[in-house]
């Protein structure tokens, strides 16, 4: 069993950053990979980033390319996700997940377990 706690949501001016944390209670954190998705108001919940096991490998959404960089701290059983260059239409529930690989993540969206959703708002 897995419980993630994200952390550092808010509300930021378009253009600005934000860093989101998500720290992973259990002793397995390093058996799962991370990621992270977003559902905004009244969309589907989309794939944001994902982040291998070793933290050697990344996906990401062709949407936050070059302004998104997830990472991982496996000591720490956390993972973060840096958000620059944000803009209002990322305005949405952030969710942390954790799943079998990044690829599957990416591909099809699985986790085997999610945290609850911290809220960043994109203000224009």
């Amino acid at each position: 069993q897995v419980q993630l706690v994200e952390s550092g949501g808010g509300l930021v001016q378009a253009g600005g950053s934000l860093r989101l944390s998500c720290a992973a209670s259990g002793r397995t954190f390093s058996s799962y990979a991370m990621g992270w998705f977003r559902r905004a108001p009244k969309k589907e919940r989309e794939f944001v980033a994902a982040i291998s096991k070793s933290g050697r490998s990344t996906y990401y959404a062709d949407s936050v390319k070059g302004r998104f960089t997830i990472s991982r701290d496996n000591a720490k059983k956390t993972v973060y996700l840096q958000m620059n260059s944000l803009k209002p239409e990322e305005t949405a529930v952030y969710f942390c997940a954790a799943g079998p690989t990044a690829q599957e993540m990416g591909v099809i969206g699985r986790s085997d377990y999610w945290g609850q959703g911290t809220q960043v708002t994109v203000s224009s």
